[in-house]
């Protein structure tokens, strides 16, 4: 039973900590689908957190905390849009700069707002995303098995995570039963094509990148108001670039991206739960060997595991207008 409980916790452990990658996966999904390549996940995330942090910080409540980051990210992929939609620039250029603006800004900031080292004041009950506890789970917890997994594994988790998790059917119907999402993935795939109908390119990849912006806002939401009291400097830790391989390694669909964001979970929360820990016939492990542990099998199931990961046709290339 305790092996069980054991297991439960890791698992829980793996759902919290799938969640920002979870939103900025599909974030990218959005984008990418549309066309228009997104390194900038990282940026939008980051600079996501530091206005929830802000927000929250200032006016005492999570709500206000989280309009901020959505603000600021659609804001930064605007810029992104403006830059690779309207004036044809490199993408990939693009998304490194607001990667670059991002981790600076928020530091520079956050030192002259609050002077706390770049950080923003620890926040209290109020502005953060608590948990949310279903109904019945303190009843159930007592029951073998499926106590601890409905009071641990599926209760106890802030409202962000079970959007994140809701957000995954809602993008399949939203991509591939509306016609909002036949038009974004012909725009990925055949934009000349979708210009002759009458339908306006650059309206549609702007609509993708405000997608982008929303979600990778509630990612950075997450971070600092649910998975931690405030922002941190350089808080999101390389998630975006996770987000962004959990992305290929699902072939750009969102059940897949789930599990694949939900299997990078698993690795973090796995190097976690080990690091001091002597394993079987290896011994003590350095810690920073089990904190690089996650992006190591990242690299090695990209690598041997995927197969060729076919992108969007049109992905990372400006459409010029047939005149």
């Amino acid at each position: 039973m305790e092996t069980f409980n054991t297991l439960v916790l890791l698992l829980d452990s793996t759902v919290r900590l799938s969640v920002p990658l979870l939103f900025a996966a599909l974030a990218g999904l959005y984008s990418e689908r549309s066309g228009v390549f997104d390194i900038g996940l990282e940026g939008k995330m980051l600079a996501g957190a530091f206005a929830a942090g802000a927000a929250a910080a200032v006016s005492g409540s999570a709500w206000a905390g989280l309009v901020a980051a959505v603000l600021v990210s659609v804001f930064f992929a605007l810029v992104h849009g403006f830059a690779s939609i309207t004036h044809r620039g490199n993408q990939i250029v693009s998304g490194v700069a607001i990667n670059f603006i991002a981790a600076g800004s928020t530091v520079i900031l956050g030192q002259a707002w609050f002077s706390q080292g770049g950080r923003t004041p620890l926040l209290g009950a109020e502005g953060r995303f608590g948990a949310l506890h279903l109904p019945f789970a303190e009843a159930v917890s007592s029951v073998p098995v499926l106590g601890p997994i409905y009071s641990d594994l599926l209760s106890g988790h802030s409202l962000l995570v079970y959007i994140a998790f809701l957000l995954v059917p809602f993008t399949w119907w939203a991509l591939f039963r509306t016609r909002f999402g036949l038009r974004l993935r012909a725009v990925g795939e055949n934009p000349a094509a979708v210009d002759t109908a009458g339908i306006s390119v650059a309206w549609l990849r702007y609509r993708a990148v405000i997608c982008t912006g929303v979600l990778t806002g509630l990612a950075g939401t997450y971070l600092a108001l649910a998975q931690n009291a405030g922002f941190v400097k350089d808080m999101t830790a390389g998630r975006g670039f996770i987000a962004l391989a959990a992305l290929i390694f699902a072939k750009w669909r969102p059940v897949p991206v789930m599990f694949a964001c939900l299997l990078f979970g698993f690795l973090d929360a796995l190097a976690i739960r080990i690091q001091g820990t002597p394993l079987p016939l290896i011994g003590q492990v350095p810690v920073q060997l089990i904190q690089a542990l996650p992006y190591i099998l990242t690299v090695v199931l990209l690598a041997g595991f995927i197969g060729r990961a076919i992108p969007p046709r049109a992905g990372g290339v400006p459409y010029v207008k047939e005149r």
